[in-house]
């Protein structure tokens, strides 16, 4: 199987999923009102989303030169996260069964792919643009976050630190992800887990605005919730991966609602200043 294959069998299961999400999570009934909606969220995150795609395309091209300049800046920290939590990623890997390995298999990747995109769609039909903003900000911010951890901090995953306890369940039982996980990433960022904070990022944000998608929200905590599992049975983080990704997530979040507060309620200011000025103006013509 090429990777072309790989890439349109996952776009085909994730585009199966958009579908059964939007009509389970979304009411859309107005065909017109829910397009005009939708072109004008997307109209205005424009500039957010051009963000986004600049930290991915500089994330992809600088990949390479960022694992040379993590080696010789970079500290390496595998030997330290191993003296910590020790060989707790084995002792979740002595659970695995032929079920459960393809369950964290299709987690980690179809259901990560579904998690990150849906919610884009989602809230792009959502009459209040700021979800959607909060979002595609959060995302730059993991993006931009894990590529600074990655530069300056190495590690090595489990199923390549200790190999002969930790087995690369992903790649035994689906060969193909190969192909795909080879395209966006290497085997010294690890730290923190990428797969974990977008994931929670995602469910944080489901929270914060869970009003008129509260039905949404359940879901995305068990994908993050599997997702996030997933990165340790397979082999491919340490739990200590994981803990940090949550960490960015909460970084993320807290800081893009910020950005997305200012960047909302600046043209609200602007005509309460307005109006406050011109109310000045009248009392002096008085």
């Amino acid at each position: 199987m090429t990777l072309l294959q790989v890439v349109l069998q996952v776009v085909a299961v994730v585009v199966a999923l958009h579908v059964i999400g939007l009509y389970v999570f979304t009411s859309v009934r107005d065909g017109r009102t829910a397009l005009r909606t939708a072109r004008t969220n997307a109209r205005r995150v424009a500039p957010a989303a051009m963000v986004l795609g600049v930290v991915l395309v500089a994330n992809g091209l600088i990949r390479d030169a960022g694992v040379q300049l993590s080696w010789l800046i970079g500290i390496n920290i595998t030997r330290d996260i191993y003296a910590v939590e020790g060989e707790f990623v084995a002792t979740v890997q002595s659970f695995a069964t032929p079920e459960l390995t393809a369950f964290f298999s299709f987690m980690y990747v179809f259901g990560y792919a579904f998690l990150l995109t849906f919610p884009v769609i989602m809230y792009v039909f959502h009459e209040d643009r700021v979800p959607l903003m909060t979002t595609i900000v959060a995302y730059s911010l993991n993006y931009g976050l894990g590529l600074v951890c990655y530069v300056a901090f190495i590690a090595y995953g489990p199923r390549n630190f200790m190999p002969e306890l930790v087995d690369s369940l992903l790649y035994a039982s689906w060969p193909q992800a190969q192909l795909l996980t080879s395209q966006v990433n290497v085997n010294t960022n690890v730290f923190p887990s990428l797969h974990t904070s977008l994931a929670a990022t995602v469910t944080i944000i489901a929270y914060r605005f869970r009003e008129p998608h509260s039905r949404w929200v359940p879901i995305a905590v068990f994908f993050a919730t599997s997702i996030g599992l997933s990165t340790m049975y397979l082999g491919i983080h340490w739990l200590i991966d994981v803990v940090a990704g949550v960490v960015v997530a909460i970084i993320s979040v807290a800081a893009a609602l910020r950005i997305t507060e200012k960047s909302t309620s600046g043209p609200h200011q602007l005509v309460s200043l307005r109006m406050t000025i011109n109310r000045w103006l009248k009392n002096i013509n008085r």
